[in-house]
């Protein structure tokens, strides 16, 4: 569940810190050796090549994968044992294998149902009480603003509200899936692969997009190959480059993005997908599902909030 700006005291945005963070799987490490500091509302791009473990640490930073190594904090919340509690105020924008958009639905059909499992989920009891009437109103305000904040004009769509996914263009498909994580008005917005199949000009209309979103309070995390200007820059080094026939650093073969063999992981599989969320790092690891009690050390205890933690088809 995202966490509304009139709900939380201090900055909306989440302060983000890691020191020596890292995460590692059977068959080697997804990143190891990061250390972030950023103040509420920066925008952070995490910079690397394919393969070099960028998704990976996204997900560990929101709460979606346990770190094996070193400590991390959102908003004064110690990862990994905190990770729940992470969910529930973070939100997750385009993350390939873990959020994507159903290239069947319309905008209206991804809008709504989002805005459905808000209302459903919001947590608040005193949210559940209000009048139906009041409770659409607010669902509808929540979709206005997230569109407005995305840069999303339903109007210059091929079919405006109708227009199915897969009809998008990139840049509005990467506006939707920004929207549809901003409904839950989150305090730390999360975006894999962000200049992925972008022009330079689009490429930087985006970064604009999201410095924007973190101007107006909330914190960005944003998966890139060059971070732009002025963004706090975390570094993932580069893809590992391992004799042929050995397996590489990340855990991926040489030249590939291998998905890994079955296995115990040190984290749980998210529902929604089968595949590895992060295809960039070879580490044996998959996302926490937001559906569950964490059984470790994580003491939050989960509910039907959590259902909605989750971005993409939450």
């Amino acid at each position: 569940m995202g966490v509304g700006v009139g709900d939380v005291d201090g900055p909306h945005g989440a302060a983000v810190s890691a020191s020596g963070f890292g995460l590692k799987g059977p068959r080697g490490w997804a990143f190891r050796s990061v250390d972030v500091e950023a103040e509420p509302g920066a925008l952070v791009a995490i910079e690397g090549p394919s393969g070099s473990g960028r998704t990976c640490l996204l997900l560990a930073l929101v709460g979606r994968m346990r770190a094996t190594e070193g400590s991390a904090e959102v908003a004064g919340l110690s990862l990994p044992r905190k990770m729940s509690a992470v969910r529930r105020i973070s939100a997750l924008g385009p993350v390939p294998g873990v959020s994507d958009l159903d290239p069947a639905l319309t905008v209206a059909e991804h809008l709504r149902e989002r805005a459905l499992l808000q209302r459903r989920f919001d947590g608040s009891l005193r949210a559940l009480l209000r009048p139906r009437a009041e409770r659409a109103a607010t669902a509808r305000q929540r979709v206005e603003d997230a569109l407005a904040a995305a840069g999303l004009d339903l109007a210059t769509l091929p079919k405006r509200e109708r227009t199915v996914v897969r009809d998008l263009e990139r840049p509005e498909e990467l506006r939707l899936s920004v929207a549809l994580a901003l409904i839950a008005r989150p305090r730390l917005l999360a975006v894999d692969d962000m200049d992925l199949k972008l022009s330079d000009q689009e490429r930087a209309t985006a970064w604009a997009l999201l410095r924007s979103i973190a101007d107006a309070g909330t914190t960005v995390l944003a998966v890139c190959s060059q971070a732009p200007a002025g963004a706090v820059t975390v570094s993932t080094g580069t893809a590992a480059s391992p004799a042929a026939g050995s397996p590489a650093a990340d855990g991926s073969e040489a030249g590939t993005d291998a998905e890994p063999a079955p296995t115990a992981a040190t984290t749980d599989r998210d529902p929604d997908t089968d595949a590895d969320p992060d295809t960039d790092a070879g580490a044996d690891t998959h996302t926490d599902t937001d559906t569950h009690t964490d059984t470790d050390t994580d003491t939050d205890e989960e509910g039907p909030a959590d259902a909605i933690a989750e971005t993409g088809r939450a």
